[in-house]
């Protein structure tokens, strides 16, 4: 007989603490939590996503955002998916830092598959986040929703590379929504074809050129970085 296994549950207040008006609008009634990172979540907390089907020149600028963030003190928060997700979160393993994985799957299934391993880190030695049940069935619309959830509990935004239809798009907009900074990393804007970046723009997004600009609206926290054996 197989046993289910347990899940930790949390309200986003018990993650993040205290909300406003806005946040508790939109904040899930309950959150499905694996991992050893302490709760609430430290700060500060910084989104890096992008594309699925990245470029190599995407890849590279993920890794070199999350590389500079980690060595701050940035927990790098990414969705898990292909491509950008992916290098976000494998680099802040890498350099030592720490991830908060941000699911559109329950935690006990694994989008894509290819990144079962990594999920499977992240639960045990990070921390890995979800709004779905365990069961839930897996559909398209759970990674919108899940983009929300993402804007929500990063302190920030950052989108690498993306495409006109990409999903990240929609935690763009999400977290100018909850007036929570985001960035656009400069090479987007280099190409005509992509129209989002301008939109943006105008509703308050920032042009990122050097990793470094994040920590001037990232918000500081005397809270010791600590790992729960």
């Amino acid at each position: 007989m197989q046993v289910e296994k347990k899940y930790s549950n949390y309200t986003l207040e018990e993650l993040l603490g205290p909300l406003n008006e806005v946040e508790r609008k939109y904040a899930p009634k309950k959150l499905f939590v694996s991992g050893k990172l302490q709760i609430p979540l430290p700060s500060p907390k910084s989104a890096i996503i992008g594309s699925r089907k990245a470029s190599s020149k995407g890849l590279e600028a993920a890794r070199f955002i999350a590389k500079t963030l980690v060595k701050e003190k940035v927990v790098i928060v990414s969705g898990l998916a292909e491509g950008i997700d992916t290098s976000a979160h494998e680099t802040a393993i890498e350099e030592g830092g720490n991830t908060i994985a941000v699911l559109g799957t329950s935690l006990d299934k694994f989008y894509p598959k290819k990144n079962a391993s990594l999920q499977e880190f992240i639960m045990q030695n990070h921390l890995a986040i979800s709004q779905f049940p365990v069961g839930y069935p897996t559909q398209r619309k759970n990674f919108v929703i899940r983009n929300r959830l993402m804007a929500l509990i990063s302190d920030a935004s950052i989108i690498v590379e993306a495409g006109n239809t990409s999903g990240s798009l929609h935690q763009g907009w999400e977290a100018l929504r909850l007036g929570r900074p985001l960035f656009i990393w400069h090479s987007i804007l280099e190409k005509s074809s992509i129209t989002w970046p301008n939109k943006m723009l105008q509703y308050g997004a920032m042009v990122l050129k050097e990793p470094e600009e994040v920590m001037e609206v990232l918000p500081t926290s005397k809270r010791v970085l600590k790992v729960i054996s």
